[in-house]
């Protein structure tokens, strides 16, 4: 299959996620992903709060290691916008999926139907939320996909909608060109408002440096984000959650856990949409 052919399908499948609801969607190359920065520093983070999943590692890899299917070539990577007036598409109810989740699914379940039909012999792999089971580092893939860039806030941050976006993720058997990177950046010029809206203080004190790992892509950009203060807080949520009714999501009295956003909400980027 040349080139031509190849860019013609990835436009096509790109078409098709924001026909089934995708927001944003682009394409990335898995060989750009392979051993990316967020894989390399895994091994060396200061501290793995949260990371339970390691108990549940269905891959058989190495706890934060990425499993690529033998015949994975691109990733497509989506996004359905999360504005400020609709937080509900974030909240847990109980241990139901968020409504943002179902969304994202079912755009993931639409184009696996599309691709059965209309592209037979083309295989097509959904990847899960976290590595640990089978799933990508969504924010690198997304930054090599043109989606957007990694902000100071350790999001991703797009031209769109800053980083108040949701992300998922697909591989697939056909080596689709890459949409991006894309030449963005909205954090050179802002005053970090986002950052210093964090009530943990996760980013006040350099963690990383590129001298101790090696590496030029450090967490917050500058290697100020600490996982384990920004952990601490959704724990907090978690323990703190109210009982309620979310009717869209389940019929029966939850606990609804609403995880803190601050550094997403602050975010001067896209904040017009």
């Amino acid at each position: 299959m040349n080139q031509e052919e190849l860019t013609r399908i990835r436009d096509d499948l790109l078409r098709k996620l924001k026909e089934l609801g995708a927001d944003l969607a682009g394409a990335a190359s898995v060989d750009a992903l392979r051993n990316g920065p967020s894989e390399q520093l895994f091994p060396n983070m200061k501290d793995h709060t949260r990371d339970h999943f390691a108990g549940e590692i269905t891959t058989g890899l190495p706890h934060g290691q990425v499993f690529w299917e033998e015949d994975a070539e691109a990733v497509l990577v989506f996004a359905v916008a999360h504005p400020k007036d609709q937080p509900q598409l974030d909240w847990w109810c109980g241990e139901i999926d968020p409504p943002g989740n179902k969304r994202l699914l079912a755009i993931s379940k639409g184009l696996r139907a599309y691709i059965k039909e209309l592209y037979p012999g083309v295989h097509l792999y959904s990847k899960r939320y976290h590595v640990e089971r089978g799933g990508v580092y969504l924010k690198e893939a997304a930054v090599q996909a043109g989606l957007g860039c990694i902000g100071y806030n350790n999001l991703l941050v797009t031209p769109e909608y800053g980083p108040r976006v949701r992300l998922r993720a697909m591989t697939i058997s056909l080596p689709l060109p890459a949409t991006g990177p894309i030449d963005y950046d909205p954090c050179a010029s802002c005053e970090k408002t986002c950052i210093r809206s964090c009530p943990m203080h996760s980013f006040d004190e350099v963690i990383y440096t590129k001298e101790e790992t090696g590496l030029e892509h450090l967490p917050g950009r500058n290697g100020r984000y600490y996982r384990a203060a920004c952990n601490q807080m959704m724990l907090y949520n978690e323990e703190h959650a109210k009982e309620g009714l979310m009717p869209e999501v389940c019929d029966h009295p939850e606990k609804i856990i609403k995880y803190c956003r601050g550094c997403e909400l602050n975010c001067i980027a896209g904040a017009d949409r």
